[in-house]
Formats: C-alpha cells, sequence, structure tokens
C-alpha cells in the first residue's frame, strides 16, 4: 500500500504541472528516438552490406587497393592490372570454377548523343555468372574485342542496362545508347540495347548500365593497363575457401584477397570518417538525452524546494519525499521511453523510403527489437540517474533557511 500511495502521489504531482511534464517527456523521448534511428542505420548497413556480398555467390574478392567512386570519367577504384590474363591464370585453378574481372567506371550515357547523363558504366565478361538478364538476350558468348591484349577485334556495340537507367533515358530492348567516358566520346560511340538486368544497381544502389569488360575499357581510355575495379572468385563445391584464399595471396601478394565478409569489412574500415561521425552522433545524443533529463528534472526540484520544505517542515520524512522524485522520474522516463521508440518505429519505413529514392538502397535503416529495447532501456536508466541527482538535492533541503 506505501509503495502505491507513492506512486498515486509521483503521478499526483506530475499532472498538477502537466506542461514541465510533457517537456521532460518530449526530451526524453527525443534523446531515445535520436539513439535507435542512429543505431538502426548502423546495424542496416552492416545487414545490407552483408546481404549484398552474400548475395553476389562469390568466394573470395580480389582487390588492388580502396574502393571508392570517383567522379565523371572516374571510377570505383583501378586497382587491378592486366585483368584479363589475371582472370585467366586463377579459372586454371582446380579449387576455382570462374574467376570474373570486374571495372566500374563513371561513365556519360544518352538516348539522343546529345543530352548526357552519368551513370555507373560496368565491365564484366559474357557469362551468366557476371550478369543475370531479366529481359532481353543479353551478351553474345566472348569478348572479341579483346583480340588477346590487342583491343583490335570487332566490338559488339552491346550493352546491358539495369531498370532504373531504362527509366531514366526511356529506352528498352533493341534501342540505342550512346556510352563513353565524355560526352565526345559518348557521341561518337553507339551501343544497341540487349537486355535489362538489376545484378549491379542492386549491388551498387546506383543506376548502371554494363558492357563487354574490354569495351568499357575502349571508351574510357584505360585499355593501356587493361585495369579492372576487382576480380571476384567462385570456388568448385567442397574447396576450401580460407585455403583458396591463402594461396591465392601468396601467389599475388600486390593485390588483396578476402573472403565475403572480410571484405565488407574492409569496405566499412575505407569509410571510417563516416562510421566516426554517426558514432559521435550517437554519443551526442545520448550526452544530451542524459543533460536534458537530468537538467530538467533537477530544476522541478529546485522550483519546488520551498514546498518540499513545507513537507518536510510538518512531519514528512525525507526518505518519503526522495522516493517521490524517484518515482517521477521513471514515470517521465518510462512514458518518454515510450514514446521515442513508438516514433522510431514509425519513422524506420519513412527513412528507408527515402533512402531507397536516393541511394537505392532497401533496408538502410534495419528496426530490431534489442535495438528498441536498449533505447527504451537507456530512457528508463538515464531519468532514473537524473531521478538520484535531483534526489540528492532533495535531501540537502533546510526546512528553516527556504521558510524564514
Amino acid at each position: 500500500m506505501r509503495r502505491s500511495g507513492l506512486l498515486g502521489v509521483a503521478v499526483a504531482r506530475l499532472r498538477h504541472d502537466r506542461t514541465r511534464a510533457a517537456l521532460v517527456v518530449l526530451g526524453i523521448a527525443l534523446a531515445t528516438f535520436a539513439v535507435v534511428i542512429l543505431a538502426s542505420v548502423g546495424a542496416g548497413v552492416m545487414e545490407t552490406g552483408q546481404a549484398k556480398f552474400d548475395q553476389s555467390g562469390r568466394d573470395l574478392w580480389m582487390t588492388g587497393g580502396p574502393v571508392s567512386l570517383g567522379a565523371a570519367g572516374g571510377g570505383v577504384g583501378t586497382g587491378i592490372t592486366d585483368a584479363h590474363r589475371l582472370q585467366a591464370d586463377l579459372e586454371e585453378r582446380e579449387d576455382v570454377q570462374t574467376a570474373i574481372a570486374l571495372a566500374f567506371r563513371t561513365v556519360y550515357v544518352s538516348n539522343d548523343s546529345r543530352r548526357f547523363e552519368t551513370v555507373i558504366g560496368a565491365g564484366a565478361p559474357a557469362v551468366d555468372e557476371a550478369v543475370s538478364i531479366t529481359e532481353g538476350r543479353g551478351f553474345t558468348d566472348g569478348d572479341p574485342h579483346y583480340a588477346g591484349g590487342s583491343y583490335d577485334g570487332p566490338m559488339t556495340r552491346e550493352v546491358v542496362i539495369d531498370p532504373r537507367t531504362a527509366a531514366l533515358l526511356d529506352v528498352g530492348v533493341d534501342d540505342t545508347l550512346y556510352v563513353g567516358g565524355t560526352p565526345r566520346t559518348a557521341a561518337e560511340n553507339a551501343f544497341r540495347v540487349v537486355g535489362v538486368s538489376p545484378t549491379f544497381s542492386n549491388f551498387l544502389g546506383s543506376p548502371t548500365v554494363v558492357l563487354h569488360l574490354s569495351e568499357l575499357q575502349t571508351v574510357t581510355g584505360t585499355t593501356g593497363t587493361d585495369s579492372a575495379t576487382l576480380l571476384t572468385v567462385d570456388l568448385v563445391e567442397g574447396a576450401s575457401v580460407a585455403r583458396a584464399e591463402r594461396e591465392i595471396q601468396a601467389r599475388y601478394p600486390e593485390y588483396d584477397v578476402r573472403t565475403n565478409r572480410e571484405q565488407l569489412e574492409s569496405t566499412l574500415r575505407d569509410q571510417a570518417v563516416v562510421i566516426a561521425s554517426g558514432t559521435s552522433l550517437v554519443v551526442f545524443a545520448v550526452v544530451a538525452g542524459v543533460a536534458v533529463t537530468v537538467n530538467v528534472l533537477v530544476s522541478y526540484v529546485y522550483q519546488r524546494r520551498r514546498e518540499l520544505a513545507a513537507l518536510k517542515a510538518v512531519g514528512v520524512s525525507t526518505r518519503t519525499l526522495v522516493a517521490v522524485t524517484l518515482l517521477q522520474a521513471l514515470v517521465l522516463g518510462v512514458c518518454g521511453g515510450a514514446v521515442g521508440t513508438v516514433l522510431a518505429a514509425i519513422a524506420v519505413p519513412v527513412l528507408n523510403a527515402v533512402a531507397a529514392a536516393l541511394v537505392g538502397f532497401e533496408g538502410v535503416v534495419s528496426l530490431r527489437a534489442d535495438v528498441l529495447l536498449a533505447g527504451a532501456g537507456l530512457a528508463v536508466g538515464t531519468s532514473v540517474l537524473a531521478g538520484a541527482a535531483a534526489s540528492a538535492r532533495v535531501g540537502r533541503l533546510d526546512p528553516l533557511e527556504l521558510l524564514e
């Protein structure tokens, strides 16, 4: 009965000053919302990244440096050289089923050779493992333009586009698309759309066009080094990934050979500044939430110091006043945490829709039960901490000094 009575007193006092109580709840809710959303973004990025690497069906990734998107005419890293030879050498291994050299370059595209858009151009071999066609016949076999490294063979002038590029330029199978590393080069190189594939746009989160590797190198001026961004390896069934990784790394020490998980972690390390910024925001949200809650509750007690002093003077024990203050803080924390988590749950689908529209990735904000619980727990814990600070002030009240 004593506990229920104290709780009733605490709630009654909060209802008496609804405006201040609402402000405290709002502050706790905003802090909870910020922490839950930022933590959900971090979890979503990891989950989305891992899913993209797993969907690739590759066992090993070989790169020659950081993978990052450059400006127009640039690329997503070009650390591998002599890519065609390296691909052929790896496919000679007994434990390798396929090796695929991939180049990604920012290219200009147009449907009329006059107005250009920039998209990601992917260079890939004409194999089913590299490009999954959902519409059209896809590439013809081989890479005839490479011609053993002379790059003087006939160009197929075939291009596979993704659905976003198709919508952007209003083109489809059998239409003409102009592609090149510069607007001038693009205007001189017409390609026929032979298929639609979401393969690379799903992975990169950007509109893409796919050409034979040698033809992308030609229209972007990278034939001299036969450069590629990365090379993926799919092992035969039953082969040891760890062993293949060690042996290939030892054979090609100038390149980095990684598993799916290791490649994802490397990509995230390359984005250390972004990750540090996100972590800083989470820390700031936590610190700000604690500071606001403690400040408001201590201020709440301070402004009612005469009322509390009067209660002490008429015989209400300090323990009772401290208990009421702590219960008020707990009620505020529970209410604020509940409001914050509900707002976060409502906001996640909206944020995912915005992210999908802006960057092409879906599910980058992952709303997980453990994150929600952590956010709610932080709200309650912060409020208890604030209540303890306010209670300490209650314990130091001197009725004689305040009621003179």
